[in-house]
């Protein structure tokens, strides 16, 4: 028995050897060719594109369409000079597809013709019941203009059959998300029944609780649209899928990962008309908006957004490559995942062997002008990117912190050496998005004196204070139908920054503690988070309540200080060992 053991284990080396031999020559082979090469182990697989060609014929050319955009397909291919492939390409073509061709191993075609299977697992389902119907999208969207419109619409939908009950729900599921601008989906399974809620301008709203008895079927539908596995229930699984609306595509990413009542559904709606990929839309103050344009301006450097996810880091990075774009120069992103495809922009994505810091090693091959990390995590990535806006090279990444001033300790936290920020970065900046009133019912009142005072203490440190009073009239959220009773219509950026100017780099090198960096970028005359959030309120753009959902208004930077007496600065310094 353990002989026997042993020549299973020495044959599933063999085949995992095999397999990296194959990986390593089909890349060498597609750098030969000019083509790029991919792995589909790590890229989602979008079901509705695997099936432009049938399983017969996609295994007969060697052929696998991974990833459809409107009338654009991701195609991978073993060998793009078979007499089958090239007649799958050019009936591709007479059908007025516009072809991306990848090289592949064998291998990886493999792992995508797996998805067929799992599409053929449903074929007792009813044929088109896989497909989400536009029009019928169309048509709800007309009827839902409140959450309670979408909860009806499910209820009196129970007595149809099963199948097309799910196809139903789902369709309004959808239909009132886009009617009502949600950015995200949630089906939460609890022990009594299961919680559908819609994101809207960053909250989560209740809709409705579903029942139990269609919540299997509904998961297993919304993880075959995204390419996941149906059969399994205890990992995490992402995966994405796509409808077409006729004049643009809605792109649905998916994340599924197991609980205690059941999995749970979460699916982002990435809505290319909804994104303001535009600089002069993103709500940056006057300041902010001559600072960036001077940045981006530059040849080279480091330009570092912060942030909590959903503060709205991405759109903001967009916007600023494409201000920076010109017809001469090449743009690659590197992305966890690509959430919205940006036209003259290369946008790649990582996956199991294109972590951030080897797609960015390899990114840097590829002779670009501009680059964006999606986020720089580790040491590896940090040094990377460092050495890339050394070298020529405009980038732009994100990190995880609180505040623009918090990313200058965290970069030495993750093994930046702090000699190197000066030369490397060149701004950081700090975002959050708030809430805008509903500009049809919103409501004007005078300050309270707390507010006023709290007001006073906010604006201390600005550079430039709008004009205000305690008789400033301040605005607060309504209720119409035109904002779904919220009070609260779409959402804007609160922004701050720090340029890594002489002062603030000698500051890092002498001291890098978060208030005498903050304090050696006073002289910038840039607002902080606080004090650009506070002149929005005084503007009546958003709430007081709602600017401090967002943003903590007990950490302030306060008026300038008096200038010390000579020799006093280096009082601290003189204690550093």
């Amino acid at each position: 028995m353990p002989q026997f053991d042993d020549r299973v284990l020495n044959s599933k080396r063999y085949n995992e050897l095999r397999k990296i031999e194959e990986e390593h020559f089909v890349e060498a082979q597609a750098k030969q060719m000019g083509l790029p090469y991919i792995k589909l182990q790590g890229v989602t697989i979008d079901p509705g594109a695997l099936n432009i060609v049938s399983e017969t014929v996609s295994k007969e050319a060697g052929i696998a369409i991974f990833e459809r955009r409107n009338r654009q397909l991701s195609v991978a291919v073993r060998s793009p000079n078979n007499p089958s492939t090239k007649a799958v390409l050019e009936k591709l073509g007479q059908d007025r597809w516009t072809v991306s061709l990848h090289i592949c191993s064998f291998f990886s075609l493999e792992h995508a013709w797996k998805r067929y299977g799992d599409r053929n697992e449903t074929a007792a389902v009813k044929k088109g019941v896989l497909d989400i119907d536009a029009e019928e999208i169309k048509k709800l969207q007309k009827q839902f203009k409140t959450r309670d419109n979408v909860s009806e619409y499910i209820k009196e939908i129970r007595s149809l059959n099963t199948a097309r009950r799910i196809t139903s729900t789902i369709e309004a599921m959808f239909a009132g998300a886009m009617s009502l601008g949600a950015s995200d989906i949630h089906i939460e399974p609890e022990e009594t029944g299961v919680r559908l809620r819609y994101r809207l301008d960053g909250v989560l709203h209740d809709v409705m609780d579903l029942e139990k008895s269609v919540y299997d079927r509904l998961c297993s539908r919304l993880k075959l649209l995204a390419g996941m596995k149906l059969n399994v229930h205890d990992e995490a699984q992402d995966g994405r899928f796509t409808f077409d609306m006729g004049e643009k595509e809605i792109e649905v990413r998916t994340s599924v990962i197991p609980g205690a009542a059941g999995e749970s559904v979460v699916m982002r709606l990435l809505d290319p008309t909804v994104a303001s990929f535009i600089m002069d839309q993103l709500g940056l103050n006057e300041t902010m908006y001559r600072v960036m344009t001077e940045e981006l301006k530059r040849p080279n450097g480091l330009i570092i957004t912060t942030g909590p996810t959903g503060s709205g880091k991405t759109t903001a990075l967009y916007a600023f490559l494409r201000k920076a774009h010109k017809p001469e120069v090449k743009i690659i992103t590197i992305e966890d995942p690509v959430e919205y495809k940006v036209d003259d922009i290369v946008q790649t994505q990582v996956g199991e062997d294109y972590t951030f810091a080897s797609g960015l090693r390899a990114i840097l091959r590829q002779d670009p002008d501009i680059i964006m990390v999606g986020e720089i995590r580790d040491h590896d990535v940090a040094e990377t990117a460092i050495h890339a806006a050394q070298t020529g090279h405009l980038v732009f990444s994100t990190l995880h912190t609180n505040s623009a001033v918090g990313a200058f300790p965290r970069l030495i936290d993750i093994g930046v050496d702090y000699r190197m920020i000066g030369s490397s970065v060149n701004i950081c900046l700090g975002q959050r998005l708030v809430r805008k009133l509903c500009q049809e019912c919103k409501k004007g009142r005078m300050m309270t004196p707390e507010e006023y005072t709290l007001m006073q203490e906010v604006m201390a440190g600005h550079p430039q204070p709008p004009a205000f009073g305690a008789d400033t009239t301040v605005y607060e959220p309504g209720g119409c139908p035109i904002c779904s009773g919220t009070g609260y219509k779409g959402r804007q950026g609160i922004f701050e920054a720090i340029r890594v100017d002489k002062a603030v780099e000698e500051a890092i090198i002498r001291d890098p503690r978060e208030h005498v960096i903050l304090e050696a970028a006073r002289g910038q005359g840039i607002p902080t988070m606080p004090e650009d959030g506070m002149e929005k309120v005084i503007l009546g753009i958003t709430s007081l309540a709602e600017l401090q959902r967002v943003v903590d208004l007990t950490d302030l930077r306060g008026a300038a200080p008096e200038p010390k007496a000579e020799g006093e600065d280096d009082l601290f310094a003189s204690h550093i060992v």
